[in-house]
């Protein structure tokens, strides 16, 4: 096992910059022989995984110090402290702390503080992440909506927003280090700025952010809510060819019903005519989005119904999941759907994503397209399309390409003569 501490990272993509954070922050303190677990509460099955990992790790390395933090230690400090594999668990306010992980506090098994009381994000800059051609920048932390199935509020806490100057600082920080690609994260970023001084939007942020960066190539905006993108994004999404035609929608169902149980703020239409106008207004533009199988109450037809949101709305990249009832939450007193229905669901929707995607690329060879090399000779298309060159670039490098044909893993590109 390494000496130096290792973050193993479960989870968003927001969870994904905070271990990097944690990385720094347990390296500052001078921390040995330690791995610490950054976990996900978004399902039960994301918390058993942790577990299993836990316990794995353990009984491979038994004299590793462990370290449990992340939303599923922040919701049930005391359940990952009664397991004898854990030697400390950390809140998520605590976890970026550095005083956390000094020796003075090693003695105390849970430091979690109450995440509701949170009214502020502080600010944690970062000079790049190990093994990564794009990088994460958080702008905003927490969540003031109350989804039935969801129990990541009680998580992260309410919706707080990092303010443009330090976001500007961290984005400049990241170009100076040879980043091309940065990509907005938080758990809520559609309610960028509703806790600020003038409220500005995703959308002003957003462009005061590009303007402020010239230097930044490609911009990638994670997880957008239906129900709220305001007019200024609308306009940067249509005229900013650095803002990229990439857009993943947390969308969760087709079924009108389904969404109003589910305490969601759109309906199907809202998620085709916030399409059809993004793709007149960028006609390269690709979606993505979040969909849940089997919520309680589901029948066959409102199932159908997200089958057929997918094509009405032309969804390309579907991220499924199949419901999964968390403890205090409205959803897991509604009446359930068999497990075993769930994942049948999800399964056949994510073969229709499967279809969906394949169609995409089917239309792209004889295209030209500038590729974020990720490892070696594959890398992203702008559209996020995953590649393979028929050369070897770079890490982080953006090369342009043309797309000549198809493979079971995405795209295959040759340099553009």
């Amino acid at each position: 096992m390494s000496t130096s501490p290792k973050v193993i990272t479960l989870g968003c993509r927001l969870n994904a910059f905070e271990s990097e954070v944690m990385r720094i922050r347990a390296e500052q303190a001078g921390l040995g022989d330690t791995v610490i677990f950054n976990t996900c509460a978004v399902t039960s099955e994301a918390e058993r995984q942790a577990r299993q990992q836990i316990r794995k790790l353990r009984r491979e390395n038994p004299d590793t110090r462990i370290i449990v933090s992340g939303c599923a230690a922040q919701i049930a400090p005391e359940k990952f402290a009664a397991m004898p594999e854990v030697d400390q668990v950390l809140g998520n306010e605590e976890k970026l702390k550095l005083e956390s992980y000094l020796p003075a506090q090693a003695q105390e098994k849970i430091l979690v503080s109450d995440i509701m009381q949170a009214t502020e994000i502080a600010g944690h800059l970062i000079s790049g992440f190990e093994s990564r051609s794009r990088a994460f920048v958080q702008i905003q932390q927490g969540c003031d909506h109350r989804c039935t199935f969801c129990i990541i509020p009680f998580g992260r806490g309410n919706s707080r927003s990092v303010p443009l100057d330090h976001i500007v600082e961290q984005v400049k920080q990241l170009t100076s280090q040879g980043y091309q690609e940065v990509v907005f994260t938080g758990v809520d970023i559609s309610s960028y700025g509703g806790d600020l001084p003038a409220s500005p939007s995703l959308g002003q942020m957003t462009r005061s952010l590009l303007a402020a960066a010239p230097e930044l190539q490609r911009l990638r905006l994670s997880s957008l809510d239906p129900a709220v993108i305001d007019d200024e994004l609308l306009d940067l999404i249509a005229t900013e060819p650095r803002l990229m035609p990439h857009l993943h929608l947390s969308v969760q169902a087709g079924s009108d019903l389904i969404l109003k149980r589910m305490k969601r703020r759109h309906n199907r239409q809202d998620v085709i005519d916030l399409c059809a106008r993004l793709r007149n207004l960028r006609p390269d533009v690709v979606f993505g989005a979040d969909l849940i199988t089997g919520f309680p109450t589901e029948s066959e037809a409102m199932f159908e119904d997200t089958l057929q949101l997918v094509d009405e709305a032309g969804l390309t990249y579907l991220h499924v999941f199949p419901y999964s009832p968390r403890p205090e939450t409205p959803a897991a007193e509604m009446p359930q759907i068999e497990e075993k229905i769930r994942k049948a669901r999800a399964a056949q929707l994510r073969r229709k994503g499967e279809q969906t995607k394949a169609v995409y690329f089917g239309k792209l060879p004889g295209q030209t397209a500038k590729i974020l090399v990720e490892r070696n000779s594959q890398g992203y298309t702008e559209t996020y399309a995953p590649v393979r060159l028929n050369q070897d670039f770079r890490q982080g490098s953006i090369v342009s390409a043309l797309i000549t044909g198809t493979s079971p893993d995405g795209l295959i590109a040759e340099i553009a003569p």
